[in-house]
């Protein structure tokens, strides 16, 4: 299933909390990402659908296998592109930021191997 834009946002932010906190719960996202709490309840739905989070009846979510691995490649998508915007380009680290939270969604893979590969040249480490 393909995931859309939001979905990859919920991914990232679960992945990112997890870092941060022993467990994530829906209050946490719609505080992370200022959505109200039933925008989270229907995604924390469709994504326990899709497979990739679970949900204990404490509320604790965690992601499974494919939704880890689909949250670490956005996050690294993100933050490649940040880092080439910022430090390559010199932008703004903040505009830097919010272009890339955008542009992580719909920057092809071939483009996004590409820049990968011109960023290690120039001794880029991954962040994720």
């Amino acid at each position: 299933m393909p995931l859309h834009e939001s979905g990859e946002d919920y991914l990232e932010t679960i992945y990112l909390l997890s870092k941060k906190k022993d467990f994530v719960r829906s209050i946490d996202i719609a505080t992370e990402l200022n959505y109200s709490k039933a925008s989270i309840s229907r995604a924390m739905k469709l994504l326990k659908e899709a497979g990739l989070i679970t949900m204990a009846e404490d509320g604790q979510i965690k992601l499974t296998k494919a939704g880890h691995q689909k949250a670490t490649d956005v996050y690294s998508r993100h933050t490649l592109l940040t880092d080439f915007f910022a430090s390559e380009l010199g932008v703004n680290p903040v505009t830097a930021e919010k272009d890339a939270c955008r542009i992580e969604h719909v920057i092809s893979e071939e483009t996004f191997l590409r820049l990968r590969a011109y960023m290690t040249e120039k001794g880029y480490q991954t962040r994720v």
